[in-house]
């Protein structure tokens, strides 16, 4: 598949060009796709002409309750089941897991919580999803899943009717994120990836910022998901179970979207910008085999295993405004936490970790200042409203103002925050970034999953696509 679905500039006039001027510089070494990728460059320009109407701004029916099927009961989607369970108007209709005592134990969790009725419960084996699917109970099915199985329940979800809510990445390949992009135009469903960083209290106080013009123009972003996870990964349940596997066969930014989400909200991505291309390199694999070394027993299978994935993965996006964004992946190194969240303008920029800001004329020259008097201002509207309980739940409310949100916006019949473009753009760092480690760092075009529409998302007259953008 091409790395890019729609480009002002025809792919295939592009191929004989260069064929013709015989110049003997290979394609691949500019990033661009080879000849052998002609038949797939034209099923995408096909397909970038050739969709359903868009998904942009399509609001959910309004209802009083909110039916939710939970698709993987382990730690993750217990836990956000408890964010679902403190919002209020829901019902649980169905959960689904392999593993039957997960079920139970999210089943006593609705009983604890005062749901005192009996979910339909799933776990015949790995396609039992299919058969929760199915139900006309249902008008959202969230998934909890192991990543490779994220687009599966998405898609037998949409094309049964119902909305799809996914744990992130939405999808770790190109093709199956223009699967969920496909499938959520032509069954008229939503598709959402939930990232939950987009609802931090920090993370939105700077959004009001941005939208207050603080920081004047925009120019550059910083993202990461900086995580110490070598315990985790070398565990024998949970995400040790699966999670590590990814490291054995790709060699890229794994987890791009808990950094990225937040900036592109701030860069309005979809909403006049998006990303154009990339490039990404990776440093030498070390920090897995080390920890196997230190902490695993020599006759452990897993140490048949090979490491191939860079300890720390480094990308620059570029956007079609110009705009940068510095974007890294380290789960395999000693570190504090970091998704450093960081956005600079014309005017001053935010950093966070720890959370920082300067904005010129303020303050003491070239000197940091907190964001505490920031504050009473630019408080968002949503933290004012739900705080005191959001600080109860996971990752310090983050998560409960993301359950809650999508509830209110599924109850009033609003437009979600963000959409499937918002996922597949998201998630495709992933693989590009992938793409471009394999060839020496090349620039790789992100594929334009709106097929244009990005340009038309702000118009001279029309309100923002996401609420989340509304002071």
């Amino acid at each position: 598949m091409s790395d890019d679905a729609s480009h002002d500039l025809s792919r295939r006039d592009l191929l004989k060009s260069v064929a013709a001027a015989g110049a003997g510089l290979g394609l691949a070494h500019l990033g661009l796709a080879t000849p052998a990728d002609a038949e797939s460059l034209s099923r995408d320009d096909e397909r970038a002409h050739s969709a359903a109407a868009t998904m942009m701004g399509v609001r959910f029916e309004p209802r009083d309750v909110v039916r939710i099927a939970i698709v993987g009961t382990g730690l993750r989607g217990r836990s956000t089941l408890g964010e679902f369970l403190g919002v209020g108007n829901v019902r649980i209709t169905a959960l689904c897991d392999i593993v039957a005592d997960k079920v139970e134990l999210a089943k006593a969790m609705m009983k604890k919580a005062g749901h005192d009725y009996e979910p339909a419960m799933y776990t015949k084996g790995e396609r039992d999803f299919e058969n929760l699917c199915a139900r006309d109970d249902i008008d959202i099915v969230y998934t909890a899943t192991p990543w490779r199985w994220h687009v599966p329940v998405c898609l037998a979800t949409m094309k049964n009717g119902k909305h799809a809510a996914t744990e992130v990445p939405a999808a770790v390949t190109i093709e199956d994120c223009w699967a969920l992009v496909d499938t959520s135009e032509r069954t008229r469903r939503h598709c959402l990836m939930m990232e939950n960083v987009c609802y931090g209290y920090n993370e939105l106080l700077v959004l009001q910022m941005v939208k207050a013009g603080m920081f004047g123009e925009l120019k550059h972003g910083g993202a990461a998901y900086n995580h110490d996870l070598r315990s985790i990964l070398f565990e024998t349940r949970d995400e040790g179970l699966w999670r590590r596997n990814a490291h054995l066969d790709r060699n890229g930014n794994l987890y791009p979207t808990h950094g990225l989400g937040p900036v592109a909200w701030y860069l309005g991505i979809h909403q006049g910008d998006r990303f154009d291309y990339m490039v990404s390199m990776s440093c030498p694999e070390f920090g897995l085999t080390k920890w196997r070394k230190d902490h695993v027993p020599r006759d452990d299978p897993r140490w048949k295993e090979k490491y191939v994935c860079g300890d720390l993965n480094s990308s620059l996006i570029k956007t079609v405004k110009g705009r940068t964004i510095r974007l890294e992946h380290n789960v395999s190194s000693p570190r504090p936490y970091s998704r450093v969240n960081s956005i600079e303008g014309t005017k001053g920029l935010f950093e966070d970790y720890p959370p920082r800001i300067y904005i010129e004329g303020t303050g003491v020259s070239h000197r940091w200042n907190t964001i505490d008097g920031y504050k009473p201002q630019f408080e968002h509207p949503w933290w004012k409203e739900q705080g005191e309980r959001a600080r109860t739940g996971g990752h310090g409310g983050m998560d409960f103002i993301m359950a809650w949100r999508l509830v209110t916006c599924m109850r009033e019949g609003l437009a979600p925050d963000f959409d499937v473009y918002d996922a597949a753009a998201w998630s495709v760092p992933g693989p590009l970034s992938e793409r471009s480690v394999a060839k020496g760092s090349a620039p790789m075009k992100f594929p334009d999953f709106t097929r244009g529409k990005w340009r038309q998302a702000l118009g001279e007259n029309a309100a923002p696509k996401k609420q989340a953008a509304t002071p």
